[in-house]
């Protein structure tokens, strides 16, 4: 087994810790030794799925091969989080939960530090970057590709031949709908609709999503 730290001790990464326990009862792959945070309080202190080791310059320092899942809910922070570590003992492998659909798994292909959560459906021809974060229950259609850094809500739908960017949010049972561009730096409230292409660092709401400057 590979020694693995989830990133994020709040709710999201207790939730992260039980995907890994469920891989573990399929595969013996993985050893959860605890969390990293960046709230420097939590040293030392432990939830119910382990221990909290430290912050980033704990992990910079860590000498021994080790495996980060990442569990940050906030893309921007996400990516700072990620630019921080500089280890070269660290690894950042794809987590996909045991019971993911796949329509065809040789017609898929990601990069490394992306995270498919329980119930995830994912359809054919499908390409994911980096540091891709889905939650439970997310559909994504035929053709669509990711780029990085990505935070996927629970029951989001994502139709066929959407082609999302970088650093974007899309809220709980969000949908887009087909042959439509998320670029960059977008988020998408809970329950939006997306009918047109979205524009850069706005906000979209309702149905169908209309643009905000918040």
């Amino acid at each position: 087994m590979r020694d693995i730290v989830i990133y994020g001790a709040g709710g999201f990464g207790r939730e992260v810790a039980c995907l890994i326990h469920a891989i573990k009862k399929v595969n013996h792959q993985w050893n959860l030794i605890g969390f990293f945070d960046d709230n420097s309080s939590l040293k030392g202190t432990s939830n119910s799925y382990g221990a909290i080791l430290g912050g980033i310059e704990t992990l910079n320092n860590w000498n021994t091969p080790l495996s980060v899942l990442m569990a940050i809910g906030n893309p921007k922070i996400l990516r700072l989080v990620v630019s921080k570590i500089d280890n070269p003992n660290i690894k950042f492998p794809n987590i996909i939960a045991p019971d993911v659909l796949f329509l065809d798994q040789n017609d898929f292909s990601l990069g490394h530090g992306n995270l498919i959560g329980f119930r995830c459906v994912v359809s054919c021809n499908v390409h994911l970057g980096n540091f891709n974060l889905f939650n439970i229950d997310v559909l994504i259609g035929h053709d669509s590709s990711f780029g990085n850094f990505n935070v996927i809500s629970p029951s989001v739908r994502i139709s066929g031949e959407v082609k999302v960017g970088n650093a974007n949010f899309l809220g709980v049972s969000s949908i887009v709908l087909q042959r439509k561009k998320i670029g960059n730096h977008t988020t998408i409230g809970a329950n939006s609709v997306i009918i047109r292409n979205t524009t850069d660092n706005f906000t979209y709401i309702g149905n169908p999503a209309v643009k905000f400057n918040l």
